[in-house]
């Protein structure tokens, strides 16, 4: 059974004790596949992905849940929601926030229409790398990626790529495939692990324009999650329609000296110029000392609806940036 806390602090032990020379990367990299393998010999467990596989919600997932896990890629957002509300998978990995380019309205607008939970976070270093079948980047002429990667890579394969072709694809592991097939003229550019997938060589390392670019991911599953230890919720919630509402609800997180992490806003389905807020706070609020402060703040909104209460996630860096 997935326990991100329990593995959570398995990790920091062997962080705090490990006397190297091995890094503190590859020791955990080592005992998630233990953990993993120990899942599986329980239950295996079925994980749905935004796809195909070879992006970076698929390795997320991989770094994050071991090799152990039936990983099956879907090709939306909402299909991952339907699969794990319905039953298909125990768990879903979902993409809500990027450090560069700020929350995945999408995913917020599904919490609202599917009735899952969220069991984890995670944050992974989005981190590009140029590769292929050539020697040297001197014998490239072509370079394949999904339209994204280019883009945050642009500033790089201007400077040092000058006059090459730049060739969108469906996905970073579709133009990998590419170039694996075409030769030492055709490179791609993407996660380090498509190198290893497709026997590409290493080109250049760390190609990306802004270096400090991570992405937040959710676990999500179909019931709440049974960790003993949270100190994270993110909810979902509206106001009434009247004067300093949203200030009333913000004052009551003040009072209890509760630490708001995000607050974002969507359009409410339906309901023209009305908002739904999503909302992280510093807290475990399914916690018994929390339950006069919840009913307060149930009355204070006109919905609210917790998502979920859960560990704060790592930070998983495969690119190995030092």
């Amino acid at each position: 059974m997935f326990k991100p806390f329990r593995e959570k602090e398995v990790m920091e032990r062997l962080a705090k004790n490990n006397p190297g020379p091995l890094p503190e990367s590859h020791l955990q990299a080592i005992y998630r596949e233990i953990m993993s393998s120990s899942r599986r010999l329980q239950r295996p467990e079925r994980v749905v992905y935004l796809g195909p596989e070879g992006t970076f919600s698929y390795f997320a997932g991989l770094e994050y849940m071991g090799r152990s896990a039936e990983l099956t890629p879907k090709a939306g957002f909402e299909e991952i929601f339907r699969a794990v509300a319905d039953g298909e998978a125990e768990l879903g990995v979902i993409p809500l926030e990027n450090s560069l380019q700020g929350t995945v309205g999408q995913v917020v607008d599904l919490f609202m229409l599917f009735p899952v939970h969220i069991h984890a976070e995670l944050f992974s270093r989005i981190t590009h790398f140029l590769m292929g079948k050539a020697a040297s980047p001197s014998e490239v002429k072509e370079i394949h990626s999904h339209p994204q990667p280019l883009d945050q890579c642009s500033g790089w394969l201007r400077n040092n790529m000058p006059g090459r072709s730049l060739v969108p694809e469906s996905s970073t592991a579709a133009a990998a495939e590419i170039a694996a097939k075409l030769g030492p003229t055709v490179a791609t550019v993407g996660h380090i692990r498509l190198a290893d997938r497709y026997g590409l060589n290493i080109l250049a390392a760390h190609i990306e324009d802004l270096p400090d670019n991570w992405t937040r991911f959710l676990v999500i599953g179909p019931r709440p999650g049974t960790e003993k230890s949270r100190d994270k919720t993110s909810i979902l919630f509206t106001v009434p329609d009247k004067p300093g509402a949203l200030a009333e609800v913000l004052d009551s997180f003040a009072g209890r000296a509760i630490n708001l992490t995000k607050l974002e806003s969507r359009p409410l389905r339906g309901e023209k110029w009305k908002y739904v807020f999503f909302a992280d706070l510093e807290c475990d609020l399914s916690h018994v000392e929390y339950e006069s402060f919840l009913a307060s703040l149930r009355g204070r909104c006109h919905t609210l609806r917790i998502l979920g209460s859960y560990p704060t996630g790592p930070h998983l860096d495969a690119g190995g940036r030092s």
